[in-house]
């Protein structure tokens, strides 16, 4: 028997008293209920807001009976997500099934879209060859559409908003490579300084050959896997000093001259064609490199709509254009993941965060070290000129 207003069926066999209730994800109109068995479908993707009341709202009404619930999701768009938090960190009682393929494989990959399909090899759910063919639109259209397909169809947690993302991250896999050119050239160093919480990141970029190294640091205390949880995104700090991407120095903060010192130490024996650095800790940044004693051109850019701006801009047409190559690394993965590009009403860039405690210092120092890479390599070379009196 169905019931109206309200979206309810009654079944009246089997002693009778059941009944089947759909509500709208509005955390009011679940108060005062005391469910026996809750189903929530597409829990990743509910309004965060109205979201988590609805499901505070069941859950507390599920305590009254000693209820069950079954939560049934594509994966949310970031870690932070309540429904990922169920995931990486379940609660006592709690069961876990996730159908999620490892990050970073190309989107048509038959064997990952499985994994993230296992239905279809049964006839439930999409054909694998419908699947095959709808990454192959989604490559082709890039942008959204690649982004929608991996988040939709292959169950990755890729960023979902509306927002510009500095680069994708299939434009991103498109720099990785095993076969990382040679150090050759001067190079250029991006430096974006952290503070207690953020991270601090150096960049190097070979404009010569398109070779990028990114080195991140955390100071010591909290510990990596304590920011991690902070972060909401695990033991990836602590993979990425396992890989030899991320380090640790200081206590509270990094100490900026001996931080600075490893930095020059890591292209000992390389030409520095430049030091570039964001002008807002201008002072702070000098003051290090006067005491750790370095010495090389100094280039000073602002973060703002103007010169980052068109640092972005240069740094996507460096990428595009295949000058940008590195070695596959977490951290950078990491950070390009979270970057984002806001625009005003000329459409000008800044970079961005996509969510608050997101990592993009490696991102931001990579963007400042290839802009200046390109200036450097745009530029014509004058032949110098002897002339005797």
């Amino acid at each position: 028997m169905t019931c109206a207003p309200r979206l309810e069926i009654e079944f009246e066999g089997d002693g009778g008293g059941h009944v089947l209730r759909v509500i709208a994800a509005d955390g009011k109109s679940a108060l005062g209920s005391a469910p026996t068995m809750c189903l929530l479908d597409e829990r990743g993707h509910w309004a965060l807001d109205k979201g988590g009341e609805l499901e505070a709202a069941l859950l507390s009404g599920l305590g009254k009976r000693g209820g069950r619930t079954l939560i049934i999701s594509t994966s949310a768009a970031d870690d932070t997500h309540p429904f990922s938090k169920w995931i990486d960190e379940p609660l006592p009682g709690s069961y876990v099934q996730e159908h999620r393929p490892p990050p970073g494989l190309p989107a048509d990959d038959r064997a990952s879209l499985i994994i993230a399909n296992p239905g279809s090899a049964h006839g439930i759910g999409a054909d694998i060859d419908w699947l095959v063919g709808q990454a192959g639109r989604a490559i082709a259209r890039g942008g959204s559409s690649l982004t929608s397909f991996r988040l939709y169809n292959r169950n990755e947690r890729v960023s979902g908003e509306n927002r510009d993302l500095l680069v994708t991250m299939d434009e991103w896999l498109s720099c990785e490579t095993s076969d990382l050119p040679p150090r050759e050239g001067p190079v250029v160093i991006g430096i974006d300084l952290g503070g207690s919480a953020s991270m601090t990141a150096a960049a190097f970029y070979w404009p010569e050959t398109g070779r990028l190294e990114c080195l991140g640091t955390f100071p010591a205390s909290p510990s990596l896997l304590d920011r991690g949880q902070v972060d909401a995104v695990g033991d990836r700090y602590v993979q990425m000093q396992d890989r030899g991407e991320l380090s640790v120095m200081g206590d509270k903060t990094v100490p900026v001259a001996s931080w600075l010192a490893e930095v020059v130490k890591h292209v000992e024996g390389q030409s520095i064609a430049a030091i570039t650095m964001d002008r807002y800790k201008q002072s702070e940044l000098a003051e290090g490199l006067g005491r750790a004693g370095i010495r090389a051109p100094l280039v000073w850019r602002g973060q703002g709509f103007r010169e980052g701006g068109e640092d972005c801009e240069r740094f996507r047409r460096a990428v595009f254009d295949g000058k940008v190559l590195a070695r596959p690394s977490l951290l950078l993965w990491s950070a390009f993941s979270d970057a984002v590009c806001l625009r005003d009403p000329a459409n000008n860039l800044k970079l961005a965060k996509a969510r608050s405690n997101g990592r993009i210092d490696a991102a931001a120092a990579s963007v400042l070290a290839v802009a200046e890479g390109a200036r450097i390599a745009g530029r014509p070379k004058s032949k110098a000129r002897v002339i005797w009196a």
